[in-house]
């Protein structure tokens, strides 16, 4: 019988990085590492990563973390990571090609041929059955996994020729510990093609695959949430140092880790807000719902009958190293440094205001030729009223999203509890209660959180912890109460924030249309 002390090696694929830990099973973590990753842009939208480079990556860091600390049994294998991506396979489990990621567009097109029209972007008689079934539906951008899946099926036909299954990231490291391919409808959420009213259906949905031409035997097998899907290969053991026949449990997206990290797993209780290279809103919710307008629904959640909130700003805490690649600081971009120069500026940065749609935006209003900028700038706008006026953007999108995510929920999400790498900062803590006007809990060691999470649910499907004891296991480092007058300032500023990208929103399209 596994016990709450006993280790399970973990890992968290973000976009931009990569971790690797040992924690125990209620969630202590003993000792993590981490890479940072490379996405190649091309032309066409193209976004790309080298997921042989992952799994290299993977098995170097496991192997250090497992002989520093000298354990020679871990009870089990989690990966989490983000999602909507693709990586074709072969029998092996090695990528024939690289990852078609989450943000890639080539696949556009295809979607906008098969689904598109007028109406958001869609053609209502096409995208209702997706809706529907799904709880969303394939962005006309590509940008998601349908339509890197679209892209592989008519634009690379020689890679998928030589692929026996297109996996999602997380499903293809798990594939690479147990040789097993396997999915759950969470981590197929963006590919379209789950009937996520029913999460004990393990097939995919015939006539969203006869829509998008996708024959399902490209498709893993699927699985219900947190099931055990193999055990640890001969050469996985030999490559990652975890003993052979491990329990390997199948893939988890970063936001299911992340809700389990923030203790944020019960119905009525407090929500989570990321800070990291993107940026969310989550907390569980009963049922499937949908609100296409503002690009916000529901996915399969941490069990067979519930679901998570799931809505997603292109940019979060990713400004800020933005802004210091502008100011032309070295990297790694020194963050405290950073903080405390913005913590020199005036609430409010001057009035200046900062938008952070450098990579378009999502939620609540899909615009994917929306972009940054600084406005109210002037000769007496200083350099830490620049660096303030980023973190104030950021908090700034945030309350825009909240006030629409509330609405979607039926309450007010309170208080939130905040993680990744932007959470580090009280600076940035403090700025988002007060912008957003609710309390704000920073998780301890917020950078780490989905490696937490990702243990507890280790712990929770070998036994030794419940549904009901994961709160309890989260440490809340501090909580940020909102400032009275401070949220004034900021409650002036902020009602001119959401009407910028509606009134700047006919330049973008003009300045990026193509001659």
């Amino acid at each position: 019988m596994a016990t709450a002390e006993d280790l399970c090696l973990v890992v968290d694929l973000g976009t931009t990085g990569l971790k690797v830990g040992i924690a125990s099973l209620g969630g202590r973590l003993l000792a993590s590492r981490q890479a940072q990753l490379t996405t190649h842009h091309g032309a066409g939208g193209a976004a790309t990563q080298d997921a042989q480079l992952w799994w290299d990556l993977i098995a170097g860091m496991s192997s250090t973390l497992l002989n520093e600390i000298g354990a020679e049994t871990i009870a089990a294998v989690v990966v989490s990571g983000q999602y909507a991506s693709i990586v074709p396979v072969d029998a092996e489990g090695s990528p024939v090609a690289e990852c078609i990621l989450w943000s890639d567009m080539r696949g556009g097109k295809h979607t906008r041929r098969l689904i598109g029209g007028r109406v958001a972007g869609y053609r209502p008689s096409a995208v209702l059955r997706f809706v529907r079934t799904t709880g969303g539906a394939p962005s006309p951008s590509g940008a998601d996994g349908a339509g890197g899946l679209l892209h592989l099926l008519h634009d690379r036909s020689e890679v998928v020729a030589a692929a026996s299954h297109l996996l999602e990231p997380v499903d293809y490291l798990a594939m690479r510990f147990c040789g097993e391919a396997r999915a759950t409808h969470a981590s197929m959420f963006g590919s379209w093609l789950t009937d996520n009213r029913a999460l004990d259906r393990m097939s995919y949905d015939p006539a969203l695959l006869k829509v998008l031409g996708i024959d399902d035997h490209l498709l893993p097998e699927l699985v219900a949430f947190g099931s055990i899907i193999g055990g640890v290969t001969t050469a996985a053991a030999r490559a990652t140092g975890v003993p052979e026949g491990t329990p390997v449990l199948a893939g988890v997206p970063d936001l299911h880790a992340a809700a389990l990290g923030t203790g944020t797993t019960e119905l009525g209780g407090p929500g989570h807000l990321a800070l990291s290279t993107t940026s969310w809103i989550s907390a569980p919710h009963a049922a499937k719902k949908t609100d296409i307008l503002h690009s916000i629904a529901t996915m399969p959640g941490l069990d067979q009958t519930s679901y998570l909130i799931v809505n997603n700003h292109e940019i979060g805490a990713k400004a800020l190293e933005w802004f210091a690649g502008g100011l032309g600081l070295p990297a790694p971009i020194d963050f405290d440094a950073l903080c405390a120069e913005a913590a020199s500026a005036p609430a409010g940065s001057g009035s200046v205001i900062f938008t952070p749609w450098l990579a378009g935006e999502r939620s609540p209003v899909e615009s994917h030729s929306a972009r940054g900028g600084f406005h109210n700038v002037s000769l007496t706008t200083t350099r830490a009223d620049l660096i303030r006026s980023v973190l104030e953007g950021v908090a700034y999108n945030s309350r825009w999203l909240a006030e629409y995510v509330d609405r979607f929920a039926g309450r007010t999400l309170t208080p939130l509890r905040i993680i990744g790498g932007g959470a580090r900062s009280r600076l940035w803590c403090q700025i988002h209660a007060d912008v957003m006007g609710r309390p704000i809990e920073q998780v301890a060691e917020p950078m780490v959180a989905q490696l937490r999470g990702a243990a507890l649910l280790a712990g929770r499907t070998l036994g030794v912890v419940d549904d009901a004891s994961i709160p309890g296991l989260v440490e809340i480092a501090e909580r940020f109460d909102p400032d009275p007058e401070t949220a004034a300032v900021y409650d002036r500023l902020y009602a001119e924030f959401p009407k910028l990208i509606k009134t700047q929103g006919p330049m973008f399209r003009r300045l990026q249309r193509r001659r």
